[in-house]
Formats: structure tokens, C-alpha cells, sequence
């Protein structure tokens, strides 16, 4: 049972797009040793090993058992009929006999000077010839005994080699300073600034290094110079990724793209190497664009871990791109862009102009931004005439431009489960909905007695929304069970889009998040579990109110909590000592408590009517804000209550 202010509701998410082609053929950068030469050792053991097992093991694998026997023995076996095969030469003979099964088995015996052994062979019935002695060709010899076998270890060694360099890393195992850098040429990159909404402050900071890419002659003939770097900082979600790309598409220039994990190797040097040979590549090429996402992976302070040891193959690598930044002529046309949503964590020699010049913020879309995310998202989807995207972008507020992206989606998802050929407003608003709470648990079963408690707290959240004074109107009312654990909800809409908040808004909203155990307080006389969610939302607006905001009587404008990262919505460090941190834990309750007091009184000045709202909830699950607001203004018109 959560109050749940769509401002706040929606999480974070990166959604980066890539058409990745890899560029083969690059000259790799030259290291002390090769990686291929320790495989002469194990071609050497091989062979060793091969010629002990010709010399010993296949001999005695190929030998067959063969009995031997006296020659009288053999005359016997010759007189009964029981031979089946006989070969001879000039020094023995060798003879099988014949089991029922088919069983051969093998006898010998020495040659005896015989006239009539070959009646007797012949009266037998025996098969018998004399044996002549063959010998292959010592080529073909050579060749099974020695080539073939060779062949086949020197087959299965490249197969495991393979493996085994695709377990210790892929490719980049035995390509050393090779980046790997993925490739967009302009009939390839398919973006370009239409496709980027709701970042218009970014765009333009970026349209004049598009402008450079395509008369560079107009700023030479001033003296001005293209900034090196630009830097994209922003939560994630925002874009960063897709503007790069943009401005290649705009530009019409080659786009480099790689990650900053994909500097990270194993060795020592290998990262500082793969630098060298982006920055070479990136030279041949230009004019062009090279994009190092999450570049705060090899560009975090060399601060040594605090004293306890650094990483060396990291620092190498960020110490070769400085260098490289400072030594690449700008005039040439090549940019490098990267993007980052922990810039607090960058050492500050690559924030210096002459490597990253500009810091472009890529922040969170308002209101008409939202609207023209929806917009492009929707373009290729089958939508309805009447859809209001309005409703959506003030539904969504604080939302990213992925998770817009992905509200599109999921109503056209719905709209396939639902039958429909097209995407309505309903699976829109839907759609907002399961981003917030997630999806309808209706087979969940709910007991009479819990399922009153839930409508009367949802309806305390709303009656004292409704009630006080410039509190956001409510949007919708339900108490059907969502899968993020939501007994129920209040949503509501701001009419307009605000960037501040004020101390009395603060207030209002710490007024309502009490109110649902208020509801509860007040007509059941008990308490459940389900305002935990109310509890801990109110008290980081609470704490936030006297430790970042100053909107304390006791502290005024004291900055008692740091915020170490805004993009990433971290909890802020306090920097006071433990005593004054008590006292904000006592104020932090007492204002609670304040906002608690008053929700009480607004609802029992409203019971009557707080109880007809929770039998229509009890009855409907789920109330529209239209509904809500006509019950209420047919309420006030027969009785004319106070509003408090």
C-alpha cells in the first residue's frame, strides 16, 4: 500500500543502440615478446612424445596372441580338419582355426622338412597359401608413421590454442595492442540529430563541433580551435550514447565506438598499447569521431587506493590517453567524445581543457522533451488517432528517455495481448503503470478484513491530497496488487512541470505519505505493515529537508549531507560530527510527526466522507481521478465541508 508520486517512481536504465563493424587488418603494436613463440615447446613434446609411441606402444597395440604349438600337434589339427586358414614361410607356420561364432584364433609352429604336407593341407579342406614376404615403400612408410600423426597434433594443438584463447579473454588474448574499436562509416550509422528528443541544450553544445567537421577552413580563418574532447555527463538512460553517434551522422564523418572496460587487459602495457593504436587509427582517418563510452572505467583518480597500492595497468592506460590528447593535432578533425554518468570520479588532469574542453550535461527530459520522446518512439509503432501524449509525459515525470522508450514498447505489447491492430491510450496509460508498480497480481487473494484496510489507506492518501492546499490532483486510485510487492496506490499528476520544490511542498508531500497509516489510526484504531513504503520515502525527504535543503529551524542554510553522485541517485555522506547528527535525527522525527498530526486531523474532519470514498474503492478496486473528484464535489455540494 505505497503512495506513489509518478516523479519519483520511475528507475533508471541505459539503453545504448549499436551496428557494430570490426575493422580487421590493423597493424598491431610491436611488444617484447610473441605470444606464439612459447608454442614451439609444446610442438617439440609432441613429437618426443610421438616417436616413443611408435618406437613402444602401437607395436605392442597391433600385436595379435598367437598360440604356439608342436609341429606334431599342428599335423593332428591338420588330419581332424579343424584348421581354417594356413600361411607359411620359411621358418614357421602360422595357422587359424574357426569357432562356431566366427572366432579366429592364432597358432604357430615351426617349419619341418614335409613332402606330403601339402596332400594333407589339401585334403583338409584348409585354405593355405605360401606367404610372401611385402614391405611398404619407405615413403608411404614415412608418411603414415610420421607425417599423418604429426598432422593430427599439430590440428588438435590450434583447436585448443583457440580455446583457450577465447577462455582467457577472445580475441584480444593474442591481439595484443589491437582496440578492436568498432567501426560506423556514414551509410552505417543511421542516427542523426532527428532521432535525438528531448536534449536540445546538448544538441546545440554539440553542433559546433559538426559545424567544425564541415568548414573547418571558417575557424582556421579566425584562429579558433576545435575542442579536443567533449564529455557527455548524465543519469543513465539520457542519450549519451545515441548523441555520439549523431554527430557522426551529422558530421558524415568515420565513428570509432568502444567501451572503456575494453581497455582493461590482464597484462600490464596491453591497455596503454590498444590506446596507441586507437589514436593512430583514429588519425589515419580523420576527419573523424571517437567515442569512448564509460570512460570512467580507465579514467577514475590516481589516488593510489587511498595509500594501500593503485592499479598499474589502469593508471598506465590512463596515463597514455592523457598523453595522447596532448599530443594529436585538433586542426586535423579529430574529436573525441565520451560519456559518463559518475564524473565525480574522473582524475582531474583528463577534465582539463586541452583534453576534455567541455563538459555537455545530458540531464533528464522535461515535460515538452518527454513529448517528443514518446513522439520518436512511436513513429514506427501503429497508434491510435486519439492518443494524448500530453497525459503520458505528465505521467512520466523524471522518467529517461529509455524508459519512455520502453513505455512505448510495452503498450504496443499490450495492445498484441489485448487483440488490437493498434496501440490505444489505455495500454499508454497501462504501460506507465507497470513501469511504476509493475504487473497485475490478479489471482493474488486478498481476505475481506486486509482488502478494507488497503482501500481505507489509499483512500487517506488521496482525501488528504484532495484536501490540502496546492498538493498535486490525484490521478488514479487502486487497490489491485502490482508484482513490486504494491498492495495498492495513489498516483498523482502534476498540472504543470516544476523544478523547484518549496518548504510547504515538502510539507504537503510528507502530509500525504502519512496520511495512509493515518487512515488506519483513525478507523481501525491499529496499525499495519503497510505504509513501510511511506515511511521510508518520507523520511529522505525529511532528512533531505534539514541536511541539504535548509530547510531546518534549527540548522538553517547548514550543509550537513554531501551528495557524492546526483546521476546515480546515491545516498549523501553526512559531514557533521555524531552529536549534531542526533540532533537531525530528532528533527528529522519531529517534523515527521508534525505532518502526521495533521494528516489525522484532515481525515477525521472527513470521516463521512473518507468512508463513502472507501466503500465505492472496496467496490470498484479501482477509482480515475475523474471519478474521485466527482464524488467529491458531489459530497461537498450536499454537506459543504469545511476543506481544511
Amino acid at each position: 500500500m505505497h503512495t506513489q508520486n509518478a516523479e519519483s517512481l520511475l528507475t533508471r536504465s541505459n539503453t545504448n543502440y549499436a551496428m557494430d563493424i570490426n575493422k580487421k587488418g590493423r597493424d598491431s603494436v610491436k611488444v617484447s615478446q610473441s605470444p606464439r613463440k612459447p608454442l614451439i615447446y609444446y610442438y617439440i613434446i609432441a613429437m618426443i612424445a610421438l616417436m616413443l609411441l611408435n618406437a613402444l606402444v602401437f607395436p605392442m597395440l597391433n600385436t595379435v596372441q598367437v598360440n604356439e604349438v608342436s609341429y606334431d600337434e599342428f599335423l593332428r589339427m591338420v588330419d581332424q580338419k579343424q584348421l581354417h586358414e594356413v600361411s607359411m614361410d620359411d621358418a614357421q607356420i602360422v595357422f587359424t582355426t574357426k569357432a562356431q561364432d566366427g572366432t579366429l584364433t592364432y597358432y604357430k609352429t615351426g617349419r619341418w622338412p614335409d613332402d606330403t604336407l601339402v596332400d594333407r593341407l589339401y585334403a583338409s579342406g584348409a585354405a593355405f597359401a605360401a606367404q610372401i614376404p611385402t614391405q611398404a615403400s619407405p615413403l608411404m612408410e614415412f608418411l603414415t608413421s610420421w607425417v599423418l600423426p604429426l598432422a593430427f597434433f599439430l590440428v588438435i594443438g590450434q583447436l585448443l590454442t583457440r580455446y583457450m584463447t577465447k577462455r582467457m579473454g577472445g580475441s584480444n588474448a593474442l591481439s595484443f595492442g589491437k582496440s578492436n574499436a568498432k567501426i560506423y562509416i556514414e551509410s552505417q550509422t543511421g542516427k542523426t540529430f532527428e532521432d535525438v528528443a528531448g536534449e536540445d541544450e546538448a544538441k546545440e553544445a554539440l553542433r559546433e563541433i559538426v559545424d567544425f567537421l564541415h568548414q573547418p577552413e571558417r575557424y582556421k580563418s579566425i584562429g579558433a580551435k576545435l575542442p579536443k574532447g567533449a564529455l557527455l555527463v548524465g543519469p543513465p538512460g539520457t542519450g549519451k550514447t545515441l548523441l555520439a553517434k549523431a554527430v557522426a551522422g551529422e558530421a558524415k564523418v568515420p565513428f570509432f565506438s568502444l567501451a572503456g572496460s575494453e581497455f582493461v587487459e590482464m597484462f600490464v602495457g596491453m591497455g596503454a598499447a590498444k590506446v596507441r593504436d586507437l589514436f593512430k587509427q583514429a588519425t589515419e582517418k580523420a576527419p573523424c569521431i571517437v567515442f569512448i563510452d564509460e570512460i570512467d572505467t580507465i579514467g577514475k583518480k590516481r589516488d593510489g587506493a587511498n595509500g594501500l597500492g593503485g592499479n598499474d595497468e589502469r593508471e598506465q592506460t590512463l596515463n597514455q590517453l592523457l598523453t595522447e590528447m596532448d599530443g594529436f593535432d585538433a586542426t586535423k578533425g579529430v574529436v573525441i567524445l565520451a560519456a559518463t554518468n559518475r564524473p565525480d570520479s574522473l582524475d582531474k588532469a583528463l577534465l582539463r581543457p586541452g583534453r576534455f574542453d567541455r563538459r555537455i550535461p545530458v540531464e533528464l527530459p522535461d515535460l515538452a522533451g518527454r513529448i517528443a520522446i514518446l513522439k520518436v518512439h512511436a513513429k514506427d509503432v501503429k497508434m491510435e488517432a486519439d492518443i494524448d501524449f500530453a497525459t503520458i509525459g505528465h505521467a512520466t515525470s523524471g522518467a529517461s528517455g529509455a524508459e519512455l522508450a520502453n513505455i512505448i514498447n510495452e503498450a504496443a505489447l499490450r495492445a498484441v495481448r489485448m487483440g488490437r491492430e493498434k496501440v490505444a491510450q489505455s495500454d499508454l496509460e497501462e504501460s506507465v503503470e507497470l513501469v511504476i508498480a509493475g504487473y497485475q497480481r490478479k489471482g493474488a487473494v486478498i481476505n475481506e478484513r486486509d482488502k478494507k484496510i488497503i482501500a481505507y489507506h489509499e483512500i487517506g492518501h488521496a482525501l488528504v491530497a484532495a484536501r490540502i492546499k496546492d498538493a498535486a490532483p490525484v490521478h488514479k486510485i487502486t487497490i489491485i496488487p502490482r508484482t513490486s510487492g504494491a498492495l495498492g496506490y495513489t498516483m498523482q499528476v502534476e498540472e504543470e512541470e516544476r523544478v523547484l520544490m518549496s518548504k510547504q511542498d515538502a510539507i504537503n508531500q510528507l502530509t500525504i505519505l502519512t496520511a495512509g497509516r493515518a487512515a488506519e489510526e483513525v478507523v481501525f484504531s491499529s496499525i499495519t505493515s503497510g505504509a513501510s513504503n511511506d515511511i521510508e520515502k518520507a523520511t529522505s525527504i525529511a532528512r533531505a529537508m534539514v541536511t541539504r535543503y535548509g530547510m531546518s529551524e534549527h540548522f538553517d542554510m547548514v550543509a550537513l549531507e554531501q551528495v557524492i553522485n546526483p546521476y546515480l541517485g546515491s545516498d549523501g555522506s553526512m559531514v557533521c560530527s555524531s552529536e549534531t547528527a542526533a540532533r537531525v535525527d530528532a528533527e528529522v522525527g519531529d517534523i515527521i510527526r508534525r505532518a502526521h498530526k495533521q494528516a489525522i486531523e484532515v481525515l477525521q474532519n472527513n470521516r463521512a466522507l473518507m468512508d463513502k470514498l472507501a466503500m465505492h474503492l472496496l467496490e470498484k478496486e479501482t477509482i480515475t481521478g475523474e471519478e474521485f473528484q466527482a464524488i467529491l464535489k458531489e459530497y461537498d455540494g450536499a454537506n459543504a465541508t469545511v476543506i481544511a
